[in-house]
């Protein structure tokens, strides 16, 4: 079923950027300049979505939105904002829009969103939809993972607050979003809030927000992301790495569920559901004292956690698959399929990066390869050697061949660093080089 999707914004070169990232087999992309010309354009057709710039000159995003909404009610609207417009940008959400990206746009992100509103149908949900392989944008087949389906399921109608543990890439702010999307908050905001990216000296103000003139060059007062998310939904993404000071201000505002903005006077009440996420081992955290024990028991009223890549071998050939078919599609690529000998490979690697880096594999091997059918020459070297032939029986006793995936399985649990691999090997750095250059493992510039 073909998609009708209408991009907005007064910058021709991001048009032509969005409507390029768009653009595949299942969608049609319209374009429009201004907020004027596309509600013109609403008018006369129907579209499934819009991607609006918030400020533009003329009508902004916001009353594009509000006009918009009048005659066509369900048409989502994803919002594009500069930082100093966030704020706007969640009020529009009260107002029925969809959710909003910052700019620059990060362009994965407003795919996976696209493709949650497209192909899931947002909170269109029942309950078969925890047997199927694809939940939300979240893939996988595999026992472990029809658990996290059924766990969101049965958390997502609560307002308890949800710890997600996962390593990196595994698509933990993707079941935040699932949690809240099929919520009964569904049509509040959703505010994600990354703990590695905000300084700690600014986070209090990012997260509280502030009042005229609480120090140099605060000009107005301004809300921060927990008031924002008034009647919604805050995603802490890596709140193992909070700043310890600000710990105990976070669980204040759990216990209480009010905050004071920085030089405020007044306690604001704030209704906002918690979900947080780390990669780290929280228990090291709470016994090393660099998390507080008191604020984990609140984040961590039901835990769920995602599962490594490695440990679901089985949802390998439906991811490899899915996309296959999305990036042969964004790369106008006739790739029919992937053969068993590249198959095998892509199951027998360790995949550090999880679900995020079996994407870029695929992703760089729609774009090398040169025939209708992925084949192991496609995928990265350190892959190449884990692919079994036709004749297993005959490889399994080839000693330079164990050799050599012994050496590459310890390169890539090093991240190819040649002292820490000749440590897990036994062996010198030097020796570990002579192998490497027998073997023709030694990157280009070292040879």
């Amino acid at each position: 079923m073909a998609h009708n999707i209408l991009i907005v914004d007064d910058e021709i070169n991001t048009l032509k950027v969005l409507a390029a990232t768009l653009r595949n087999s299942w969608t049609e992309i319209d374009t429009a300049r201004s907020g004027e010309e596309a509600l013109d354009l609403i008018k006369k057709k129907k579209y499934s979505l819009v991607v609006s710039d918030f400020k533009m000159g003329g009508m902004s995003g916001e009353d594009l939105l509000e006009k918009a909404k009048t005659f066509s009610p369900d048409l989502p609207f994803i919002l594009l904002t500069a930082h100093g417009t966030i704020e706007l940008a969640v009020n529009a959400m009260r107002k029925g829009a969809y959710t909003y990206l910052t700019k620059p746009v990060n362009v994965n992100l407003l795919e996976s969103i696209v493709r949650d509103i497209l192909v899931s149908g947002t909170s269109k949900v029942n309950d078969a939809d925890a047997g199927r392989s694809q939940y939300f944008n979240i893939i996988g087949k595999t026992p472990a993972m029809q658990d996290v389906f059924t766990m969101i399921k049965r958390v997502s109608k609560t307002d308890a607050n949800i710890l997600i543990l996962g390593e990196s890439g595994t698509g933990k702010e993707l079941v935040a979003r699932a949690i809240h999307y099929t919520s009964l908050r569904a049509d509040k905001p959703f505010i994600p809030i990354d703990c590695t990216t905000i300084p700690p000296e600014l986070m209090e103000s990012e997260l509280f927000g502030y009042e005229k003139g609480a120090f140099t060059c605060a000009d107005e007062r301004k809300l921060g992301l927990i008031e924002m998310a008034q009647g919604g939904t805050t995603f802490f993404d890596e709140i193992g790495d909070l700043d310890f000071a600000l710990q105990k201000k976070l669980l204040r505002f759990l216990q209480e569920k009010e905050i004071r903005r920085i030089a405020g006077k007044d306690k604001i009440n704030v209704d906002v559901r918690v979900l947080s996420a780390t990669n780290r081992d929280i228990e090291s955290s709470l016994e090393n004292k660099e998390f507080r024990s008191d604020l984990y028991y609140r984040l961590n009223v039901i835990a769920i956690r995602l599962p490594p890549l490695r440990e679901r071998l089985d949802d390998i050939p439906l991811l490899a698959n899915h996309y296959l078919e999305h990036f042969r599609e964004k790369n106008k690529k006739d790739i029919r399929e992937i053969d068993q000998e590249a198959m095998n490979g892509l199951m027998s690697y360790d995949w550090p990066g999880n679900v995020r880096e079996l994407e870029n594999v695929m992703e760089r091997a729609v774009i090398l390869c040169q025939y209708d059918t992925i084949n192991v020459e496609c995928l990265p070297r350190k892959m190449k050697m884990f692919a079994e032939d036709q004749y297993p029986e005959v490889r399994e006793f080839n000693l330079p061949e164990i050799e050599k995936r012994t050496i590459i399985k310890a390169l890539d649990k090093s991240s190819w660093n040649q002292s820490k691999a000749a440590r897990l090997l036994g062996i010198s750095r030097k020796q570990l080089r002579t192998k490497m250059k027998n073997l023709e493992l030694l990157p280009a510039a070292e040879k």
